[in-house]
């Protein structure tokens, strides 16, 4: 089971600060790397979402090419992903980067039939799955446990800040360059990730041989869900999320000419919770204020029933999402309970499906506006999310005190 032997073992203080994690090189890598990454994804997203509006005029084509790379993320989860695990975790990540690389660079290739495209945005998706398990498998070893949170705090924060980033950049990329012009640059953005990746990260020799594969894969995923611990925190990373990303799917439809200002707010109260939360909050603390996490996620956009005007709405937006940080102590939780030769699969199973709640909750909060309109979607879909919360907050409360056995605290 993972413990804190790095800072312990050593007699170093624990690490505190973004600044203290920053000075691992083997982070710094790991981090710069998975930065170039997401700036690339989101440039060439854009580009493609661009590319089939463009060609198709159809809102569900380009909805599809921008974000229908999350549920090819189930798949790896399904099939490959005790890849994560395996003993040579540099080569398999390097590998991988290189695989995004190929898939990134075809995309710019002029005149690919959007069947081809589409084809790629599978096949990245899927493997992308496998890069983030592997990722995190890798993060697990090279912080201290208690260094964790506050490192999957960074990751959080340079995640949501490099998609507005991406897409505002992207935006003004095409007003000089073409979408193949935009592939070429997200092409040398990931090309500059596997060169960091591949010059900082190193091999860790504490990892016991495994045969990855289909069936091992299937072997450590049945162990995962059959254990009550771990699936009500799955269920809490997945679902609750996964919801309010439905409503803020809504914000189009609910406010065209203001979705930018309450998407912009979204996004700043999630890196405002994730910066207090992981830099600011003890371990401790953070569990003490998960559940409250979980219930400020979703409880402000209950004011969507008697349709606020759009100052509220906005203000509403920003401090919910600042809920998004309950996903840290889970997190934590969830690695606590994990052995420590599968911690790379189920970290990236955590993220994979996570990702394709993401999806899911879109694509019931907008099923569900066709028939009652974004306004009771989005007040439906955050009761859904506050009620999950709630009843499955028992079996949550003893994954915790599981987790703080098993850390010994």
């Amino acid at each position: 089971m993972p413990s804190d032997t790095s800072s312990s073992a050593s007699g170093a203080p624990p690490t505190t600060s973004y600044r203290a994690l920053l000075r691992n090189s083997e982070f710094t890598g790991l981090y710069v790397g998975f930065t170039l990454s997401v700036a690339a994804s989101t440039l060439s997203g854009f580009a493609l979402g661009t590319l089939v509006d463009q060609q198709t005029k159809s809102p569900f084509l380009t909805a599809v090419s921008m974000y229908g790379a999350t549920f090819a993320t189930v798949l790896g989860a399904l099939t490959l992903m005790s890849v994560a695990d395996g003993n040579r975790p540099r080569r398999t990540l390097v590998s991988l980067q290189c695989v995004a690389l190929a898939g990134v660079a075809a995309q710019a290739i002029p005149g690919l039939p959007l069947v081809a495209r589409f084809g790629l945005l599978l096949v990245l998706g899927f493997f992308q799955s496998l890069q983030n398990g592997t990722r995190m498998g890798l993060l697990a070893e090279v912080v201290p446990a208690s260094a964790y949170a506050l490192a999957r705090s960074l990751m959080n924060i340079t995640s949501g800040g490099m998609a507005v980033v991406g897409y505002a950049v992207g935006a003004v990329l095409l007003h000089h360059l073409t979408p193949q012009g935009v592939f070429v640059t997200a092409t040398a953005l990931t090309a500059a990730g596997l060169l960091v990746v591949a010059a900082t990260v190193r091999n860790h020799s504490i990892r016991p041989v495994r045969r990855p594969g289909l069936r091992q894969t299937w072997t450590t995923n049945v162990a995962l869900f059959s254990r009550p611990g771990p699936r009500a925190l799955l269920l809490n990373l997945w679902v609750p999320n996964g919801l309010i990303v439905g409503c803020e799917a809504l914000f189009l439809s609910y406010a065209p000419g203001h979705a930018g200002a309450l998407l912009a707010a979204g996004a700043a109260g999630m890196l405002l919770g994730d910066l207090t939360v992981g830099r600011l909050l003890s371990a401790g603390q953070r569990r003490r204020w998960a559940f409250a996490l979980r219930l400020l996620l979703a409880v402000p956009y209950l004011l969507f029933a008697v349709h606020p005007p759009v100052p509220v709405a906005t203000v509403a937006v920003f401090v919910a999402s600042a809920g998004f940080a309950a996903t840290l102590p889970l997190q934590e939780q969830l690695l606590a309970l994990t052995p420590t030769p599968v911690q790379g699969q189920v970290q990236g199973v955590e993220s994979a499906g996570r990702m394709a709640w993401q999806g899911i909750g879109a694509a019931i909060a907008g099923g569900l506006a066709q028939y009652t309109g974004p306004a009771t979607a989005i007040t439906a879909a955050a009761v859904c999310s506050v009620a999950v919360t709630v009843v499955s907050r028992p079996f949550v409360i003893r994954a915790r005190a599981a987790s703080a056995g098993t850390a010994g605290v």
